[in-house]
C-alpha cells in the first residue's frame, strides 16, 4: 500500500499537470483558433460571470437560507465596495473598502 505522503504528492502532480495542459491548451496551435466575433466578444465577460457566481450567493445566503435581517455585515460592505468601484474604478481599493467595513462590524458588533 502506498504511503499517504506519496499519494498526496501524486495527487499534486497530477492535478497540477491536469491544470497546466487545460490551462495552455490555447496556447497549443500555431495559429489564432477561429471563433466567431459573438464568441470572443463573450469569453471577455466568462471570468466576471464565473467571480461573480461564485460570490453572490456568499453575499445572500447564510447556512442555507436567505438572510432574513438587515443586521448583516455583508450587506453595508458590499453597499460601500459597490459605491466605491463606481466612484474610483479600483479593484484593490474595493477589496480594502468592503473589508475596511465587514471585518469591524462583523468581529466588533457581531453582526
Amino acid at each position: 500500500m502506498m504511503d499517504s505522503w506519496w499519494l498526496f504528492a501524486l495527487n499534486c502532480l497530477g492535478l497540477g499537470a491536469i491544470t497546466l495542459f487545460t490551462r495552455a491548451f490555447f496556447m497549443f496551435p500555431e495559429r489564432e483558433v477561429p471563433m466567431p466575433h459573438w464568441l470572443k466578444r463573450g469569453l471577455k465577460y466568462a471570468p466576471l460571470a464565473a467571480l461573480a457566481a461564485v460570490i453572490a450567493p456568499e453575499l445572500v445566503i447564510t447556512q442555507g437560507a436567505l438572510i432574513h435581517t438587515l443586521l448583516d455585515a455583508r450587506l453595508p460592505a458590499v453597499v460601500l465596495a459597490t459605491a466605491y468601484y463606481f466612484w474610483k474604478r479600483g479593484i484593490l481599493g474595493t477589496i480594502v473598502v468592503g473589508m475596511a467595513v465587514y471585518l469591524p462590524l462583523h468581529i466588533g458588533l457581531g453582526w
